[in-house]
């Protein structure tokens, strides 16, 4: 039996689109052998439509979807354009709310992406995202879920002021998932926030080398005037068999990151 064929590969931030590729890009995934997926809302009017983009992807495929939703930390700026800054942010509150109550019906797994912005904004607007993140933080305390992050590139400091805002909440750190981190995957380096990697060649090599205290994502955003970004939906998989040809993952390590990671940080059982 060939050991690639029976890998379990998870892409741990994904989007789909009704008006993108939307089920072609699943499908393109699980021929490159990719088997699960965390999708991620894309601010849509609504989560309704990210769930059906689930059931969707359920019924016409044998990828196992996750489902993670969330007000885009890029939403505040958008509702700033009719609203007051607090009418936004309590609005921002409500969006999380709702997230968390879907988490509680079982429909979803996660409070995400929620987070501050990878642009720059006034003062009073980074100190508003910042409010609205530790209220995501807890209300995953609350519904017993971990929150997926969206902030500026992170570094060592990012980390940890993440980590004090969870410690502050009281929500455990490695409940917190640091989207499209970099390889600082030492603890010393991201204070227990648990890293997903972008999937790029390098990036991944890097953070081999050091611990398998990580997951893999592409980001891929469905988006048909970006075809391709972040990264392809084929990325994770091609990325996961290339590194156990050529030695970079043992079979551990696969097991580690694609399987025992997710089920560890979302509390999910990952078949």
């Amino acid at each position: 039996m060939n050991p690639v064929a029976q890998m379990i590969i998870f892409d741990n931030h994904f989007h789909l689109d009704f008006a993108g590729l939307c089920l072609k890009a699943v499908k393109d995934f699980e021929l490159a052998g990719g088997t699960h997926v965390m999708l991620v809302h894309k601010s849509f009017t609504d989560y309704e439509t990210t769930l059906k983009l689930a059931e969707n992807v359920r019924k016409e495929t044998n990828v196992k979807v996750f489902v993670a939703l969330g007000p885009h930390p890029a939403e505040l700026t958008r509702l700033l354009e009719k609203l007051s800054l607090a009418e936004s942010v309590e609005k921002m509150k409500k969006r999380i709310e709702t997230a968390g109550k879907y988490v509680a019906e079982k429909k979803s797994v996660a409070v995400g992406e929620i987070g501050r912005p990878h642009y720059d904004v006034p003062d009073d607007v980074w100190s508003a995202s910042n409010e609205i993140m530790e209220y995501g933080m807890a209300v995953a305390k609350d519904t017993g879920c971990p929150v997926i992050l969206h902030t500026e590139t992170a570094t060592k400091e990012t980390f940890r002021e993440i980590a004090e805002m969870a410690d502050r909440i009281g929500l455990k750190r490695e409940k917190i998932i640091k989207h499209y981190s970099p390889p600082l995957v030492k603890l010393e380096d991201n204070f227990g926030i648990f890293p997903s990697i972008l999937a790029g060649k390098d990036a991944v090599k890097e953070a081999i080398s050091i611990s398998s205290r990580f997951m893999m994502e592409t980001d891929y955003m469905d988006d048909l005037k970006r075809p391709g970004a972040v990264l392809g939906p084929k990325t994770v998989p091609r990325v996961t068999k290339l590194f156990f040809e050529k030695g970079i993952f043992t079979g551990e390590d696969i097991l580690k990151i694609h399987k025992e990671n997710p089920e560890k940080v979302y509390g999910i059982e990952v078949e």
